[in-house]
């Protein structure tokens, strides 16, 4: 019965992740951004903060006297695990979806620059070269015989293709550690065999997850505290557009939550949504979350934008204590 209708927030993350994508082209294009931060403004405009943030609000929320939730010990049990799910999503999400379009437009940022660097010294060279070696210079020897000759078919491109796509792809930093803790949470909270062996009082196994939560709840002031420590590095100086920020500040704060109200409402109203006021509440507060820190760590992995993507980061999470306060206030009240 708990997972009656639950499957709607992985399909609602993803469209936070699809429509936030679509405002931060149109921003792209309205403030002109630099090739080179494209991909970060992208980022985070789709991706938001899924994890300890909610994990931190929805007790929160349900231990105030006055809470909409019902129950107290109720209301932060189901909270707590529609959290998590939230959580494991979105890290899927995020190093998957978010992580190649950031690597795409990092790659194709860096060949830009060796391209105009480079140019020059090529056409020197040819100059000075005979006619044959200019020629060797700019064969197809990376590509198969029959694909220079232009005889291939198309089981054979498709194979070329996909090896290239593996080749240029780090897969250890795609299946990241919370990816690959999402998909065992997934596992083990799915087959109803591994479940019972390890979730549970009488559980022969419980004392797993008993571990598991003891370093969760450690874990989230931790990230607080990290979160915290990483938007310091935002008070330093950058030379991003003051417009690329604010645009992203209001994509996140106005544009996504007021859009995120129309799509829960309307999928409640065609009975894709429950009548759970606390998963709806959830589903809305998706909308309207700071951008992910992962975004952050994916900067720095591509030398894209990193001091940029500490100020972004830095003024999104000043505002969002003010944005989040109202946004939360105001679902409470429409779903009250």
């Amino acid at each position: 019965m708990w997972w009656c209708c639950r499957w709607f927030m992985p399909v609602n993350i993803l469209l936070t992740f699809i429509i936030g994508s679509v405002l931060a082209w149109i921003l792209i294009k309205i403030t002109r951004t630099p090739p080179h931060l494209q991909g970060l403004v992208i980022g985070c405009c789709s991706a938001g903060n899924l994890g300890n943030l909610l994990l931190i609000i929805v007790p929160a929320v349900c231990n105030e006297s006055n809470s909409p939730f019902g129950d107290s010990t109720v209301c932060s049990s189901y909270g707590m695990a529609y959290a998590s799910l939230s959580m494991a999503v979105g890290a899927i999400y995020i190093w998957t979806y978010v992580y190649i379009i950031m690597r795409i437009y990092a790659d194709n940022s860096a060949e830009n620059t060796e391209n105009v660097s480079i140019a020059d010294s090529e056409s020197y060279t040819e100059a000075l070269l005979p006619s044959s070696e200019k020629s060797s210079c700019h064969d197809h020897s990376e590509l198969p015989e029959t694909m220079s000759e232009g005889k291939v078919t198309f089981m054979e491109r498709t194979f070329w293709n996909f090896k290239k796509f593996a080749a240029n792809t780090n897969l250890k930093k795609v299946f990241a550690p919370a990816t690959i803790a999402a998909m065992f949470g997934f596992l083990i909270g799915t087959i109803s065999p591994i479940r019972k062996v390890i979730i549970g009082d009488s559980a022969p196994l419980r004392v797993l997850e008993s571990s598991a939560s003891l370093l969760g709840q450690a874990s989230i002031p931790c990230m607080a505290l990290i979160m915290g420590s990483n938007l310091l590095k935002g008070l330093r100086r950058s030379e991003i557009n003051v417009s690329v920020i604010a645009g992203i500040v209001v994509v996140r704060n106005f544009f996504l939550p007021l859009i995120g109200i129309g799509i829960v409402k309307a999928a409640h109203h065609f009975g894709l949504v429950g009548s759970d006021s606390l998963y709806q509440f959830i589903l809305l507060l998706q909308y309207a979350l700071p951008p992910a820190m992962a975004i952050g760590v994916m900067a720095q992995l591509f030398k894209a934008g990193e001091s940029e993507c500490s100020v972004i980061m830095l003024w999104c999470y000043v505002l969002a204590a003010f944005s989040l306060t109202l946004w939360s206030t105001f679902y409470m009240w429409l779903l009250g």
